[in-house]
Formats: structure tokens, sequence, C-alpha cells
């Protein structure tokens, strides 16, 4: 039968639920086809589409957005894209749109407020805002300011924005010292969680570490699985090959004042890496030293001084003849005038912030200088090395030989404790024949004898009152293995439970030290650092109490190794101990450092241009006890804080005290001294010496 197709007579046969095929079904039937047949609607009021990534096949209405709101309440913006007009926003293509480049807030919450000054600075400087076609910086923040956290900052950002709307690099790589690569490693991972996977290589074959390199270097897209590399000094040097076959997007150099010398292997591998990106860590201050300043400069920013030749003709000439003691006074003035234009260009890519800032963070660090008297047996050896060796007549024209550096380690040596050159006096070697006379009847080395040390003494009493008024620990740090040998010793005796750090230990095992020792629950009382192995960049903020056993010569050292304990995390007010030798060379080191004399290439132990830097008077004046003194140091910079041999505080209007020497322990009793640990050992070491060399005055702690 043929049915109508009249709309009327459609309408009555649906509403009797009768389809078009003639089939009659149930209401029901008809009502749930009814709701299937609709299309699908989105149920979320003003949808309009993914804001992440697009989606495969699917193009975006509207602008591009940033990955982070810029507006949020604490946000670190680092780009603004400038402001359109109704009309432009016309006229421009949506896809080219800049946004807001804005920092994670993850990240953006914890910084403070000078490490978000220093991020904005890396960033301008590396995407070349503050420099147009140049994108290095050096960070020279002083130690302790965060620099590592600011640079994991910038790695983050850039790796997943850019005023572009994508990533600004895809792979990032960090340059450290072998000590440092698991610490490194260990920040990445307290920062970021599990956002990111990062590569540490501190060790293995040859074949497996090239292997990663090479999967490292092949990695490429939006989502590279692991975007940064971790890397020592070593290991880069001997797999550059590896690395210089593919473009990394940013290089950071921990610890880059290595890289002061153009000349050095290190620095060439790392020259000729395809990065324009170079970001140069060194929280030691660049010296007046303007190879120095040439070297830095010009492996972050190629270019910027232009070459060697034209730097050396156009700043380093001029300003050496400035300086000169018979330059003329247009010489003088063309010297300043250059000096000004080399800072100038040097700023616009270094930053620079002093560890005063710390001070609203962290808890008080009192730093003290405590002079100790020779003991009778130190100051024999002493004199009669003076008279034997003769290092002052091997002197000639202010020129220092094999023969003076020599007598330089022994005299230092022999400040730390007689035990050092034992050996020396066994074989009667020069400046210590009859010497083993000297020594006590039935001297060993196999134990150690504070009794005979003036700064072990004092050490020893130091450590004594330390263990048994507090629950404080302590880290003791020298430039020599023999003397944490000497240290181990004592600890044994005394039955302190210790760790010692030095270049024998393996990276690895070296983090897991630092991490159990920092452990609150962690038994051991004292930690041994060799400064020359792993003063750079470890955080010991377990301990509170730090004893400089020994001067360097560059005062960095000093202040990288004094910098372990007072860092972020620390809880504790905080005691440096600097122990020196009245009278002897270890004074003479430290008015180096008082005065920002010694600059970094000035390294007696490497027989670097030590004669550049000190004049004849100064050489000669190294080989010199002065006996009649409570610190030769004192007696020369005149100081007016002392009334009576007493210390008064604060110091009197133009007193000549420089900031160096934040508290000077000098005085012939202990009211200057604000340390209960301190005033006890001197307690213990007057009484102490006093006995058993009551035919002179002697104090442990002048």
């Amino acid at each position: 039968m043929r049915r109508s197709l009249a709309p009327s007579q459609l309408a009555k046969r649906k509403a009797g639920g009768e389809e078009e095929d003639g089939e009659w079904r149930p209401p029901a039937e008809a009502f749930i086809r009814s709701i299937l047949s609709k299309p699908f609607k989105v149920p979320i009021p003003n949808y309009k589409g993914p804001t992440g990534l697009r989606a495969l096949g699917i193009k975006r209405a509207g602008l591009r957005s940033p990955l982070h709101d810029p507006f949020e309440e604490g946000a670190l913006v680092l780009y603004e894209p400038p402001l359109l007009s109704a009309h432009e926003q016309l006229k421009i293509d949506k896809d080219k749109v800049p946004v807001h480049v804005v920092v994670d807030p993850v990240l953006s919450r914890v910084l403070r407020p000078h490490q978000r000054e220093g991020v904005k600075f890396l960033w301008d400087c590396v995407t070349s805002r503050r420099i147009p076609g140049s994108h290095g910086c050096i960070m020279a923040d002083e130690m302790g300011l965060g620099k590592t956290l600011q640079c994991i900052t910038l790695m983050w950002t850039l790796l997943r924005q850019s005023p572009d709307c994508k990533p600004e690099i895809e792979k990032a790589m960090v340059v450290s010292p072998s000590s440092l690569v698991r610490n490194w490693y260990n920040e990445v991972e307290k920062w970021l969680g599990g956002r990111i996977q990062p590569l540490a290589i501190d060790g293995g074959s040859k074949e497996e570490i090239d292997r990663k390199l090479v999967g490292f270097m092949n990695q490429r897209g939006l989502r590279v699985p692991s975007p940064i590399l971790i890397i020592s000094y070593e290991t880069f040097r001997l797999h550059a090959e590896a690395l210089q076959k593919g473009s990394v997007g940013l290089v950071i150099c921990d610890e880059g004042h290595r890289l002061k010398n153009s000349e050095n292997q290190t620095y060439q591998a790392l020259n000729s890496l395809n990065t324009p990106r170079r970001v140069l860590i060194s929280g030691t201050p660049i010296q007046n030293d303007l190879l120095e300043y040439f070297s830095l400069v010009h492996f972050v920013n190629s270019g910027i001084l232009g070459t060697a030749q034209e730097f050396k003709r156009h700043f380093e000439l001029p300003i050496l003849k400035g300086r000169d003691a018979d330059a003329s006074e247009a010489e003088r003035q063309k010297g300043e005038e250059r000096l000004k234009e080399l800072i100038s260009i040097v700023n616009r890519c270094l930053i620079r912030r002093t560890s005063d800032i710390l001070s609203k963070y962290l808890p008080v660090k009192i730093e003290q200088v405590v002079c100790c008297r020779l003991t009778p047996l130190q100051a024999e050896l002493y004199k009669n090395f003076l008279k034997q060796a003769k290092p002052v007549e091997e002197l000639k024209e202010g020129k220092i030989n094999v023969s003076s550096l020599s007598s330089i380690t022994s005299l230092k040596k022999l400040c730390n404790h007689p035990a050092l050159i034992y050996d020396k006096c066994v074989e009667e070697e020069e400046g210590f024949m009859g010497a083993l006379d000297l020594f006590p009847a039935g001297y060993s080395t196999k134990s150690v004898e504070p009794q005979l040390s003036g700064k072990m003494l004092v050490l020893d009493y130091i450590l004594a009152v330390t263990k048994s008024t507090s629950n404080d620990k302590v880290v003791l740090v020298s430039n020599y293995t023999q003397t944490l040998d000497l240290f181990e010793k004592l600890c044994r005796n005394r039955r302190y439970l210790y760790v010692r750090l030095d270049g024998t230990m393996s990276i690895k095992k070296r983090a897991k030290v630092v991490e159990r020792f920092n452990s609150p629950s962690s038994p051991e009382f004292i930690f041994m650092l060799s400064s020359k192995a792993g003063g750079c960049g470890l955080n010991l903020i377990g301990a509170n109490r730090l004893v400089m056993f020994d001067p360097d010569w560059n005062p960095a050292n000093d202040e990288q190794a004094m910098a372990r304990v007072w860092r972020d995390g620390q809880k504790k007010t905080c005691y440096i101990y600097r122990l020196l030798s009245t009278g002897t060379i270890e004074e003479k080191i430290f008015q180096r450092q008082t005065h920002k004399k010694a600059l970094s290439s000035c390294v007696v132990d490497e027989e670097q241009d030590v004669e550049r830097h000190f004049s004849l008077g100064e050489l000669k004046e190294l080989f010199s006890l002065n006996e009649t003194t409570i610190s030769d140091t004192h007696d020369k910079i005149k100081c007016r804080r002392c009334v009576n041999g007493h210390q008064v505080r604060p110091p009197p209007e133009g007193s000549d005290c420089t900031s160096d020497l934040s508290q000077w322990n000098h005085c012939a009793d202990k009211r200057g001294l604000q340390d209960s640990v301190l005033k006890a050992a001197w307690d213990a070491a007057v009484t102490f010496t006093f006995h058993h060399h009551s035919h002179e005055e002697q104090r442990g702690i002048p």
C-alpha cells in the first residue's frame, strides 16, 4: 500500500511510534533512538578547545597564550610582549603573536629577590637582549647566593618556552668539577622533581660514556627524553669529539674560573662547541688580571673585546702603563679611561652580588683569626732552617726558583706540625742538618703529639670543648693531605667519629659521604676536607664550625672552603676559626689576602709567576721569623680597636682595621672573645703551655 509523504501524515506516524520503514516500535524505543541520533554537544559552557600544544590535525582558534599566567601574584615575567593597538591586532598573523615568558611557579615561589633578579639577567643575556649578537654571561655571585638554583631556573625556562610559544632550546649541558656532578643532579631533582630526567655522567668505561654522549647529542624534537647533560671537565675533555658533532642550546660551566687560561685543553675543547649560549659560574672574584678578564669574557661572548692583539693594544698596555710608578699624568689618565671602558663592557654581561645579602636569611657568622705561637721545638726548627737553607740568598733580582719554592713549602708544613718535616730531618736534607736532635727522646710519627705544635694544640682544645659542651659538628680544612693524616690520628686517639674527603675518594662516594654527614642523625663529629680536592661547591651544613688550619696563597681558595658551612639550609650560628702561626710565613700569606694583593694566578705550589706579584723586599720578608710579636699582621695594620691590650667594640671612628679582619683575637687576655668554645680553649691552652714551658710566657692563643 502506498503511503502519503505529506508532512502532516509523516508527523502522525512518528507520534504513533511508527518508523518510516513501516515498522511499528514502542514509544520508549523511539524515544531512546531520538536521543542517540542527536549530535554531540560539549557540556561545558563557553568551552573553546585545548589551551596547551596543538592536537594533531586541529587548528586552534584565537591568539596564542603563555605557558604560565603572567598576571598571577608573584609571577616572575622574563619577557613581556609589546602592546598592540586594535588596528595592529587585526592585521597581525595570529600564529606569530609573541607571548609572555613566565618562570614556572614551582620555581618562582622559592626564588629570593636577588635570585629573581639574577634569573632575569641570565635570560636577557642568553637571548641576546642585553648585548645584541652576544648570547653569554658570567654569573659571579659570591658563594651561598644560590647560583645553582638560578641556573636551573634558566635551563628549565629555556627548555619549555620562548616568546615564539615554543621551547627556546632542545638540550642543555652543565660542565662542572667532578666532585659536583652528583650535586648538580641532586639539585635538579630537588627543584624540578620528576618533571625532567637529567643525564649525569660521573664514571664508566670509554665505550659506555661515548655511547651515552652520542645518544644525548642525537636527541631531537619538542619532548627530548633527557634534555640536560651533567658532565665533569675531565670527562668532557676526554670525550669532546662526541659532543662536537652536533649542537647544544646552552652550556653552563660551573667553577668557571678554571677557564681563565685560554691556552689549556679544556678551554679550547669547550670553546669549539657549537653552542652560542654560554653561562660561566664563578663565586671567585675576577681579580685585577687583565688576561683573566679577556679569557673569561671572550669565552662567553667571543669578539666583544676584540681579538687578543686588539685587547692588548687597546686595553692592557695603556692600563698597565698608567699604573706604572713612573707614568706621566697623561698616561695615568689614559689608563683610567681605558679601565673604565673595559669595566663598562664587562659589566654588561657580568652580575655579581656579595654574601651580605645572606645575612637576611642565614644565622650569624663569626669569623675569627686566631694567632698561635710556635712551640719551642717549632721555633728552633724554624730558625735552624733559615740559617742553613739561606733561602734569602737564593733570591736574585727578585726571582724565585725551585729551591725557594721548596723552602716555602717546608716552612708551611713546619707551621702545621714538626711531624710533617720529620722525614726531612731524618734524611738531613738542606735546612734540616742536625735537626733530629731537637726532637724529644723516643719521638715517633706513629702517634700524633699535639703539644709539639701551637696550632695543633689549640685545635685539640677547640675540638674537646666543642664535643663536651655542644652537639655541634666541625669541618677541618687543610691544603695538605699529610695534615689530614695527623687529624685522623688525633681523632682516633680522642675517639672522635670522622669522615675524610680528599683526592683519593671516588665521585660517587663523595656525594654519599656528604649526604650522610649532613644528616642530623649521623654520628660523625668531624669532616676532614682537602681544600685542593673538594673545596668548591660542597654543601656541609651539617656542621656549623669550620677550622681553616693553614692559609692558601690565593684568597679565593680559602673563601671557597670557608663557605662550605654558611649556606642555605644552615640553622645554627656559624664559627670560622682561621689558625695562623704567629710571626711566620703564614702571617705573610694572610697579609697578602687581607690587602687583596694575591691574584688568582699567584699559586706558589704551581710555580706560576710569583715574582710578578712580589717585590724583592717582600720575597725576602717571607723568610723571616718574628718572635717578639703577638701578631705581625696586627702590628702592620696599626689597629686602633685595642686599648691597653684589650679589644674595644665597636671600633673607634677612623679605625685602620679592615673588614676582612671581622674579629681579631690577639689580645693579651680573653676579654675580646665572644665565642664560649674559644674562651674555654684559651683557658685550657694557657694553663697547659704555661705548665710545661714556665721559663717563658707562651700562650696557645696570643
